[in-house]
């Protein structure tokens, strides 16, 4: 009941009794919300795959923003419609999606729902609990029943890559100045040496393409030493029957690629393959 209270009574600034507030927002936020959800009316028993591709749609031209989660130590749920980066343009389709789904209209329903996907094993408990690295993103998510990993499926293979870009440069997170979040995010990355990543390859992609569906989450792999992923997006397909990214673009917005998915991963510098998450039907 507290939790409920928390998250239905505070905004940006101060907290209850002076405690750090749970949620950061503001009202311009929960004003978007309403919009989002006039425009997303429930889809009971509706493909959650195509549900989660109507919401990406419905926040086209929202500029991208980075860093939008980096508030402060007390790692508060941030919502943030003003402006959205690739993994929280992906978090909030798949949430709005769901809700859409199971018919869900409400506000404290729409936080809940964003904390559980958000953080590892659906629990904020500070900074280091968020799911910073994608790959133990769709692993989490996977354990907890929203998406499913079909990268293996599709021809992915598995890849032995050290994950620990946020431990070896510290100095880009101002957030890990503290020790305690240091040392936390040092055993998150040495308890990520045990979960096993697949990536479909760059040159198999095109041959795949036909068994990506809808709301497929494509999460870009790279070859940057320590780190797993560097973009992710929505699958989408478009009447000229290729499937196409749906993403908060670094150009500036949230936009579909012009090219479809295989020919728009050439240009990126670096790629190694991709990995892709299938949303899960949820149940009410």
């Amino acid at each position: 009941m507290i939790r409920l209270l928390l998250f239905t009574c505070l905004l940006i600034g101060e907290g209850l009794w002076g405690q750090p507030p749970a949620v950061s927002c503001s009202p311009d936020d929960r004003q978007a919300f309403d919009r989002l959800l006039r425009d997303l009316p429930p889809n009971k028993g509706f493909p959650v795959g195509r549900a989660t591709v109507m919401a990406g749609q419905a926040l086209l031209g929202t500029p991208y923003t980075a860093n939008t989660l980096e508030v402060s130590e007390e790692e508060p749920l941030v919502v943030n419609f003003s402006g959205l980066d690739c993994t929280t343009f992906v978090e909030n389709a798949l949430v709005l999606g769901r809700m859409q789904v199971l018919g869900q209209t409400d506000w404290e329903a729409y936080l809940q729902a964003l904390e559980e996907v958000r953080y590892r094993g659906g629990e904020r408990a500070g900074y280091a609990s968020r799911l910073h690295y994608f790959s133990e993103w769709i692993h989490d998510n996977a354990r907890k029943g929203l998406v499913a990993n079909v990268t293996a499926d599709l021809g992915g293979v598995l890849v032995s890559k050290t994950i620990d870009f946020m431990g070896t440069h510290r100095e880009r997170y101002p957030l890990l100045a503290r020790e305690e979040s240091y040392a936390q995010i040092l055993q998150m990355e040495k308890d990520l040496r045990d979960i096993p990543v697949y990536v479909l390859p760059v040159n198999e992609i095109a041959a795949w393409e036909p068994d990506l569906t809808d709301g497929d989450i494509i999460a870009l792999a790279t070859d940057i030493p320590g780190l797993d992923v560097t973009h992710t997006g929505i699958a989408l397909r478009l009447p000229d029957g290729r499937i196409h990214l749906l993403h908060a673009s670094t150009l500036g917005q949230v936009m579909i690629t012009e090219e479809p998915l295989a020919a728009y991963l050439q240009k990126v510098r670096g790629l190694t393959g991709i990995m892709v998450a299938r949303p899960l039907q949820p149940f009410p």
